[in-house]
């Protein structure tokens, strides 16, 4: 069990997983799987099409992990990846357009597993607060190519005809916006 002084190791997980550690790949899903069901939720907009993202994504996190290469990333950023890109082939697969969000606050909070012990929550807040500072440390524009790319699961051609703003400038916004927010969180 991990207490709030210690930090919960992505990378050895995946690479136990590689392995053929079955216990890695359970330590993976209790920590991370109700939120990454929140990013495909969002993306997918029905819960049992969420659920089938979930299920499938850890199945290629498990067939995978022995790709994952810490020289392009965290092995969380990978994860969340794995589990983004899922979504997205299922809404192409039925092809649906994901829809417009009302406003880009996320709601993964929203999901939250009261089975958690204090560690664990304690440890979730501390990342969901230091995420959400850091979000809003960035303007406006950059903010919501981010949580509509990310969270939203928008190509950027949507996001361009959602903000109403030429392609080549919310790809520029997008990729300052992730350097600043992986600058904040270091």
């Amino acid at each position: 069990m991990l207490t709030p002084d210690t930090e919960f190791d992505y990378e050895a997980r995946l690479f136990a997983c590689a392995r053929g550690e079955q216990l890695a790949l359970r330590q993976l899903y209790d920590r991370e799987a109700r939120w990454l069901l929140g990013v495909a939720l969002r993306i997918v907009q029905r819960r049992e099409l969420a659920d089938e993202v979930l299920h499938d994504a850890f199945l290629r996190i498990w067939q995978k992990s022995g790709s994952y290469s810490p020289a392009l990333g965290s092995a969380r950023g990978w994860i969340y990846s794995v589990v983004r890109n899922r979504a997205l082939d299922l809404v192409r697969q039925h092809r649906r357009e994901p829809a417009l969000p009302g406003d880009t606050e996320m709601v993964l909070d929203d999901l939250a597993d009261e089975a958690d012990g204090p560690p664990e929550s304690l440890s979730r807040a501390q990342d969901s607060s230091a995420l959400h500072h850091c979000l809003q440390h960035l303007d406006d524009d950059k903010r919501a190519c981010i949580l509509l790319a990310y969270v939203d699961g928008f190509s950027q051609t949507q996001i361009a005809s959602a903000l109403a703003r030429p392609l080549g400038t919310i790809k520029a916004w997008t990729r300052r916006g992730l350097l600043a927010l992986k600058e904040c969180l270091s």
